[in-house]
C-alpha cells in the first residue's frame, strides 16, 4: 500500500494499526505523544493571559504587599494576639495560594480552545518549565512566612503543627514530581 496523498492519509506513527489504512478511513489518533504534541502546539499558539501576569514587574511586590495587608488585617482585629495574627497570616496565605495555582484548572478566557483547560495556573507558569525565577520566588514567599510565623509563636509546638501542615501541603503541590498529579483522583477532570 502506498500513501499518494500526504493531505487526507494519515502518517502510519499516528495510526495504530497501519494495515487498516484505507485512502477514506480517518486515524485512530490514541498515541498519548501525539496528543501532547497537539495539546503543546495549542498552547504555544499564543500568550496565556492567565498566567503570564505573574511575571510581570510589579507581580512579586503584590504577593509581599498582600501578606502584609493580610498581617496588618489579623493584628487589628480585637483580641487577636500577634502570635496568632502570624499564624492566621500563614494560613490564609497558604489557603489562598493553594486553591489559587494548585485547585482550578482552565482558563477563564474563551480564547483558547481549550488548551488547557486540565491544567491549574501552577502548571500553566512559564509553560510548565520547572525551577525559574518566577517559581522559585512564589516557592519560597510560603517558607519564608513560615519561619517568620513560627519565630513570632516563640515556636509553640501546636501552632508550629499547624502552620507546618498548611505550609507543607502549599510546598508539596509545587513540586516537579506533581505536575500533572491528581491526589487520589480528587480535583481531577473529565477531559483526562
Amino acid at each position: 500500500m502506498s500513501y499518494t496523498n500526504s493531505y487526507t492519509t494519515p502518517h502510519p506513527r499516528y495510526v495504530t494499526n497501519p494495515r487498516s489504512i484505507s485512502s477514506t478511513s480517518t486515524p485512530d489518533i490514541t498515541d498519548a505523544k501525539s496528543r501532547f504534541y497537539n495539546q503543546s502546539l495549542d498552547q504555544s499558539s499564543m500568550v496565556n493571559l492567565n498566567s503570564s501576569w505573574v511575571n510581570y514587574k510589579g507581580a512579586w511586590f503584590t504577593t509581599v504587599f498582600m501578606i502584609l495587608c493580610l498581617k496588618m488585617f489579623f493584628s487589628i482585629i480585637p483580641g487577636i494576639s500577634s502570635e496568632a495574627s502570624w499564624t492566621l497570616t500563614n494560613l490564609s496565605y497558604n489557603t489562598g495560594s493553594f486553591i489559587m495555582f494548585h485547585w482550578v484548572q482552565g482558563i477563564p478566557f474563551e480564547n483558547n480552545q481549550g488548551a488547557y483547560d486540565g491544567l491549574t495556573l501552577w502548571e500553566q507558569i512559564d509553560g510548565g518549565i520547572q525551577f525559574t525565577s518566577t517559581r522559585k520566588f512564589l516557592t519560597a514567599v510560603p517558607v519564608v512566612l513560615f519561619l517568620l510565623s513560627t519565630h513570632y509563636t516563640h515556636y509553640d509546638f501546636v501552632t508550629f503543627l499547624i502552620n507546618f501542615t498548611f505550609t507543607a501541603i502549599a510546598l508539596i503541590a509545587k513540586l516537579p514530581q506533581m505536575h500533572g498529579v491528581r491526589v487520589l483522583g480528587i480535583n481531577k477532570n473529565d477531559l483526562e
